[in-house]
């Protein structure tokens, strides 16, 4: 067989094939528009974005920490000198350095001097102008609002030094007020307002020269936030590090709409920062100062009398010999401390004995004897109330505790424990007496023992005193010195390497960032509604999707009208269905759908060919209403006569007779041959559409029965007659399994052409079309697949098909 068959290289229920990046790529561009659109939008939200947002600045600065050690100031030989004595630090924490820079309390003070608390905007094109410096003609402050109060309000500026403050918003402000009130702004002036005083004076840093402020009224928001949430929120936006982990540089940013302001704010840091590092090193050399003065005191008391009388010393204290006396020492307060060691360990028994017998739980078990208690009363006590308890236990256990002996002998072992435990508590209060003499005994020799090397070590040490002291006045008096020195000429440690400075570009919004996103994001996001929509896509799209079914192939239809997409679709939805009701094969022309016909006709004839010698039969179904069968048959016929070819089209669609709108809807046709009221010859209809060699024979009225018309044995015969007198029989019939017509016409057929609508049969379906053509449902089954989109997936593999070489001699008739 010659036809072209797709083999099948997997199961039947394998629809679909992966999605390749040329195949995406093809998909893209056949959606060029929706790039379009989506960049345009994506792009346009970006430029509103940029230009709704205010610009940031960034303004950067560096200090190099100086090292005490390295003479960074006049007292760093002071500061060496007192490193082993603990009072200054050798070197400077660049780490400890950077969390000062950044503490609230110096941002803080950086907000009062600056009056960050007061902010200044004014309206723009876009968004809001922040006004600061040069650009802020007017000071405002607050003086009846404390650390916690907020308010806001506008004030309309005049070039004639006139304001007028309305719009006031605040804690006690009522929510309508509408008050107005009037002042001065070129001079200091206070206003009456319903926020309390309002201080107005003009801003000595303003630009006079600047004409934009005297053109003609400016209007100014003012508001005001307590200095802690001011400072929190500078804070925020200081970035303070070091480049590397041994250096001594520290680097400052700071970011803020208003540039001049950051190169402010890190210039006030830094003279904040500098005075807190100075008054911290003063109040360290006055300390150190105030300590070598009271040392100074002391040391001249001390060297009034320092000559002392050893032999004196050694008979006031009776330590003739300092060893002798602190062996002796040492023997007696070992001695006692063994003693309160035993002590102990018999009244820590006496009281575990004791709290045995006080609980109710042990009322019946044997006391513990020689537990140690060297009491040999108590020891006797136990061992008789042991043995008593023995019995008792005995005799309960051969007879009960209702025994009257068992209650008798209960009534004696309680009061020998009551017994035991009375000489157990006066055997507490002797061990106690005891342990208490033993311990005086055992504090007493070591008082003294503690004492001996005291007096040995001032013995031996008092000849010394003298010359140490002596020096160590001497070296009090010299840092005393050098100490007023450091104080006198103390300098900062910190020297600005860079002071604030920064590029006059934006850091936010990059300009450049945000449209590079916008560009990304206009390019995935059609991209992703492309790949999910060909994704969520059941259809079959294209020649790809059959590719697995056996059944022969005999040729793909494109579409022969441009597809219309979105709410053109419906709108034209009219039009697209005239266009499939035309014949569009023409004598001569080349185009694609000509050239596709021409294909599947010589298919056809070589499947023909090799079936039998003959006219043939051939029917022409679909799966799906709206397949495009009709369609399918006429143009097939039409180029099958262009041949030359006897063609004959038999519209066997009783239901519908959508083929008989060809020759202008007769109303006799074949139902009147089946139900024997008319000949063949009578409703044939020939050289339809202006092709000669191509009859029709419509299906004339729409009979209520059409399925028992075409059981008549009339059909048969009327099947026959065409045979006689055409080359070719192509019937029009029903789609399959909707109605039972197919499968009545198919006994009479030579040749089935299912037609397989591209956009039209969900992909699932493909599995019965080739279990039709396994079991032989169908007499010599081929599929035809019309209305391919050269855009969908499924089309791309057969998308070169048509366009290179079958029209070749045709391009400038087809043009003109």
């Amino acid at each position: 067989m010659s036809v072209q068959e797709t083999p099948n290289n997997g199961t039947a229920a394998e629809t679909s094939q992966s999605l390749t990046v040329r195949d995406l790529l093809w998909m893209c561009l056949s959606r060029w528009y929706w790039f379009v659109i989506s960049l345009a939008v994506c792009c346009g939200l970006a430029v509103w974005y940029i230009l709704k947002t205010p610009p940031v600045y960034e303004r950067s600065a560096s200090l190099l920490i100086k090292d005490d050690r390295l003479g960074g100031t006049a007292g760093g030989d002071v500061g060496a000198s007192f490193t082993g004595m603990g009072f200054l630090q050798a070197n400077t924490n660049v780490l400890n350095e950077l969390a000062s820079i950044q503490s609230p309390t110096v941002m803080r003070e950086v907000v009062s001097r600056l009056g960050l608390d007061v902010s200044y905007t004014s309206p723009g094109m876009f968004h809001d102008r922040s006004l600061y410096g040069a650009s802020l003609p007017l000071l405002v402050t607050f003086p009846d609002m404390g650390e916690k109060g907020s308010g806001s309000f506008k004030a309309v500026l005049s070039p004639k030094g006139e304001v007028s403050l309305s719009g006031f918003v605040g804690k006690n402000v009522p929510q309508d007020d509408d008050t107005k009130v009037t002042g001065r702004w070129d001079r200091p002036d206070t206003l009456l307002t319903p926020l309390g005083r309002i201080a107005l004076a003009p801003n000595p840093r303003m630009d006079r020269t600047s004409e934009e402020q005297l053109e003609g009224p400016l209007e100014v928001s003012v508001s005001r936030t307590p200095p802690a949430a001011v400072s929190r929120a500078y804070a925020s936006r200081l970035m303070a590090d070091s480049p590397e982990d041994y250096a001594s540089v520290i680097t400052m940013r700071f970011s803020d709409v208003c540039p001049e302001r950051a190169e402010d704010v890190l210039g006030t840091l830094i003279d904040v920062y500098n005075e807190n590092w100075v008054r911290d090193k003063n109040r360290i050399a006055v300390s150190t100062s105030d300590f070598i003065r009271e040392r100074l005191a002391v040391i001249e008391g001390e060297l009034g009398n320092v000559d002392s009388d050893i032999s004196a010393y050694k008979s006031a204290n009776m330590v003739p010999d300092v060893e002798q006396a602190s062996a002796l020492y040492f023997s007696r307060a070992a001695e006692a401390s063994d003693e309160v060691a035993g002590l102990n360990s018999r009244l820590a028994t006496a009281r575990y004995i004791r709290s045995y017998l006080a609980n109710s739980a042990n009322s019946f078990n044997v006391l513990p004897a020689n537990a140690g208690l060297e009491n040999l009363n108590i020891e006797s006590q136990i061992t008789a109330y042991n043995e008593q308890l023995l019995r008792r236990n005995n005799l309960v256990e051969n007879s009960s505790t209702a025994n009257p002996l068992v209650a008798d002998m209960d009534s004696r072992l309680d009061g020998m424990r009551r017994a035991i435990l009375q000489s157990i508590d006066n055997y507490v209060v002797t061990l106690n007496s005891a342990v208490s003499a033993a311990r005086s005994s055992q504090e007493a020799a070591s008082s003294r023992l503690r004492a001996n090397p005291a007096q040995a070590r001032h013995l031996l040490s008092v000849e010394r005193q003298q010359k140490v002291k002596e020096s160590l006045y001497l070296y009090l008096l010299q840092k005393r010195e050098e100490n007023e020195l450091s104080q006198a000429f103390t300098a900062y440690n910190t020297r600005v390497i860079t002071p604030p400075m920064g590029s006059d570009a934006p850091v936010s919004p990059n300009r450049r960032n945000v449209m590079l996103v916008a560009v990304m994001v206009g390019l995935l996001l059609p991209l992703g509604g492309v790949y999910l929509a060909e994704g969520l896509n059941t259809r079959v799209r294209g020649r790809r999707d059959i590719e697995h079914l056996s059944v022969p192939f005999l040729g793909e239809i494109p579409l022969g009208y441009t597809p219309r997409r979105g709410l053109a679709r419906l709108r034209r939805a009219r039009d697209n269905e005239r266009d499939r009701r035309v014949v569009m094969v023409r004598k001569g022309s080349g185009n694609t759908i000509n050239e596709a016909f021409r294909v599947m006709r010589t298919n056809l004839e070589l499947m023909a060919d090799a079936e039998a010698s003959g006219a043939r039969v051939i029917m022409v179904t679909s799966a799906n209403p709206g397949s495009g069968k009709t369609f399918v048959t006429m143009n097939l016929a039409t180029v099958l006569a262009i041949k030359g070819k006897k063609v004959v089209v038999v519209d066997l669609d009783l239901r519908k007779g959508s083929l008989s709108t060809f020759v202008g809807e007769p109303t006799e046709g074949v139902s009147a041959v089946l139900s024997g009221h008319a000949g063949i010859n009578d409703v044939l209809c020939r050289d339809a559409c202006g092709t000669a060699g191509l009859d029709i024979v419509p299906s004339g009225a729409l009979p209520p029965n059409p399925a028992e018309l075409l059981y008549s044995p009339r059909l048969k015969a009327m099947l026959d007659t065409l045979r006689a007198q055409y080359d070719y029989v192509i019937l029009d019939c029903p789609p399959v399994e909707v109605v039972a017509d197919a499968k009545i016409i198919n006994r009479h057929a030579d040749m089935t052409v299912f037609v397989i609508r591209a956009g039209l049969l969900e992909r699932e379906m493909l599995p019965h079309i080739q279990s039709f053509y396994d079991t032989g449902r169908y007499h010599n089954m081929a599929i035809a697949l019309n209305g391919t989109d050269p855009s969908h997936l499924g089309s791309l593999r057969s998308r070169f098909g048509y366009g290179y070489g079958y029209g070749y001699g045709y391009h400038r008739k087809d043009k003109k």
